[in-house]
């Protein structure tokens, strides 16, 4: 009889978190230094607090300092995920549909991105990504300003042209000195002010779902599959 092989087991969480602190390590050499600072930090507010709120208990003492550890582990860990995260995307940084990798797995939830591009420069690789939320639409230039601006501005019309008077932002993600760090869109998105309901950010999203269609799908520019990119994440 043939033999059956067992699923491979994936790494316990353990495994994991180091696995992403020493890609982490390779790439920020001040995550070591943020990781024990945080964690001395605290430790040392749980033994002052325990100092000042229970010095005649040990057993308080004891609690606090825990406390103080245990919180310091906690936020250490937040800080290895997003520099973990800063690191992975430091990475593809300057490749052809990077921002699609950010579109498809760095966006928070009150945004929905596409990883295909909705506009692409055959010749320079250059791209437009679009991204629909609460803030509105925000359509991301990859590549030089000097190139995206005019593809954003026909994009914008595109946009107008089925949306309405939906607002439009853009992103520069580039080499020039003033655009966005393909890290930073995430946060950039954010920091739009909400300018839709609910129902209309849907609206919308359907309405721009047409246009692609109409319009045709355009593939992911060569140079890195975005699909295959993932960036660690502590579970």
């Amino acid at each position: 009889m043939a033999r059956t092989t067992s699923p491979e087991k994936e790494p316990n969480r353990i495994v994991q978190m180091w696995r992403v602190f020493q890609m982490t390590r390779r790439y920020d050499s001040l995550i070591v230094w943020y990781i024990v600072g945080s964690i001395l930090v605290f430790s040392g507010l749980g033994v002052v607090a325990g100092l000042l709120i229970s010095r005649d208990s040990v057993l308080g003492l004891v609690l606090y300092i825990v406390a103080g550890v245990v919180l310091g582990v906690l936020v250490s860990m937040i800080i290895l995920g997003r520099r973990a995260e800063r690191a992975a995307y430091g990475q593809i940084a300057g490749e052809p549909g990077a921002v699609g990798t950010v579109m498809k797995n760095g966006l928070r939830r009150a945004w929905t991105g596409q990883e295909m591009p909705v506009a692409m420069s055959p010749k320079t690789k250059d791209a437009v990504y679009r991204a629909v939320g609460r803030g509105g639409v925000v359509l991301v230039g990859e590549g030089p300003r000097s190139r995206t601006q005019r593809m954003l501005e026909d994009e914008r019309r595109n946009v107008l042209r089925v949306a309405g008077q939906v607002p439009v932002h853009f992103l520069y993600v580039g080499p020039d000195a003033d655009s966005t760090p393909l890290y930073k869109v995430p946060t950039a998105m954010n920091h739009f002010k909400r300018a839709l309901t609910a129902a209309e950010v849907t609206a919308v999203s359907s309405r721009l779902a047409s246009l692609s269609k109409t319009m045709g799908g355009i593939g992911i520019p060569k140079g890195i599959d975005p699909t295959r990119v993932r960036v660690p994440r502590p579970r």
